[in-house]
């Protein structure tokens, strides 16, 4: 592989690496105060406090939280007459007890959602005026329940296909191409003042990315209150390149919306799928020479890892002005979905804590580049 940055940058990326390491220890919160918020998705365990040495490091490290799962429409909206609060409420209480910038995820998505949401009593789908009262209904009681105490929400989830074409899910062929503003309208009207989100993977792919700038375009055109775009930045080692990455952000700002990194890791494993591509529903059979790493990272691959997320994290700060979060997709290793996904049970190193909760030289370096941002 070739080096991802040039030999100059990689001599001052290991000086400030070792300065750091000599130094008093920093947090990530600390180290991009003045730039943009640094988020981690948290699971249940962590904001319970059941999992003590995770919930420490989100509250040492973050200042923004994103839940995994609590929020999606299967969790928190199970039946079409039931609702569960419990645990999003206690997540919004521990987002809320350390000061944190509180996202919601998410609320419309085709998957994890249950399949009565779209049929009748006979299992028929349902018509386009049910299920926009289906679709309001939910908006207005989640975001209702929780306004002004979640600021920020991912309302519409992976609408768009690779090539940038609107994805054929039940959303689209039941209510139509416009069931995307109709959620942003919903959203607004439980909430006139959160920050309202399309979020998305492999936005920096050209055909995907031109599809979502067309879409943010419709949308402002018709005044639909969208103000951000998410990039979920599940990258790999190579991919995208940094000029790709500073090309999209580019783009959607020339569209006079925020950029959030919402959903950041990268693969350090190979693969057999579309660069970027976070499709949950896509499976791979388990190969042994697609799980490389067993018994650990190569310390090689640890340098490399570190060299890719300074690189990234020199293209977010680049942009810090229109750049609003860097959300990491988990908190240690171990708990990262990219062990299970697309091939189940492969041990994967995607983050910046290992197993164990240290920060591993991707954390270190991910702090050295913080030397750039602008000054408090």
């Amino acid at each position: 592989m070739k080096p991802i940055l040039s030999a100059p940058v990689l001599l001052a990326v290991a000086a400030t690496m070792l300065l750091v390491r000599a130094q008093a220890p920093v947090t990530l919160k600390e180290a991009y105060r003045g730039a943009f918020l640094i988020g981690a998705a948290v699971n249940a365990a962590q904001f319970t406090g059941q999992d003590a040495r995770g919930s420490a490091l989100v509250k040492t490290h973050f200042n923004s939280i994103t839940p995994e799962n609590v929020l999606k429409w299967e969790n928190i909206h199970p039946r079409l007459d039931t609702y569960a609060f419990d645990l999003p409420d206690k997540y919004v209480a521990f987002g809320e007890e350390n000061q944190m910038l509180i996202v919601g995820h998410c609320l419309v998505w085709h998957n994890q959602i249950p399949g009565e949401v779209f049929r009748d009593a006979r299992g028929n789908l349902v018509k386009r005026k049910v299920l926009l009262k289906r679709m309001r209904d939910h908006i207005h009681m989640v975001v209702g329940r929780y306004k002004g105490r979640i600021k920020s929400w991912d309302v519409v989830n992976e609408a768009l296909n690779d090539d940038g074409t609107l994805r054929q899910t039940l959303w689209l062929r039941i209510i139509g191409p416009d069931y995307i503003a109709k959620a942003f309208k919903c959203a607004h009207e439980a909430d006139p003042h959160a920050e309202l989100t399309y979020n998305d993977y492999s936005l920096e792919n050209e055909p995907k990315r031109n599809g979502a700038i067309a879409l943010v375009e419709r949308l402002k055109a018709r005044g639909i209150p969208i103000t951000s775009v998410g990039l979920q930045g599940h990258d790999n080692l190579a991919w995208p390149s940094a000029d790709e990455e500073d090309r999209t952000i580019r783009a959607f700002a020339e569209l006079g919306v925020n950029v959030i990194i919402s959903e950041l890791d990268v693969d350090v494993l190979p693969t057999e799928l579309t660069e970027g591509s976070a499709d949950v529903n896509a499976h791979v059979n388990a190969d042994p020479s697609l799980n490389p790493y067993v018994s650990g990272l190569p310390d090689g691959v640890q340098q490399t890892l570190a060299r890719r997320y300074a690189e990234l994290f020199g293209v977010f700060l680049r942009h810090h002005e229109v750049v609003r979060r860097v959300t990491l997709w988990g908190v240690t290793d171990g708990d990262s979905w990219r062990n299970d996904w697309p091939v189940k049970g492969r041990t994967n190193y995607p983050l910046l804590f290992d197993r164990k909760g240290q920060p591993k030289l991707a954390f270190e370096a991910v702090i050295g580049a913080s030397a750039g941002r602008p000054a408090n």
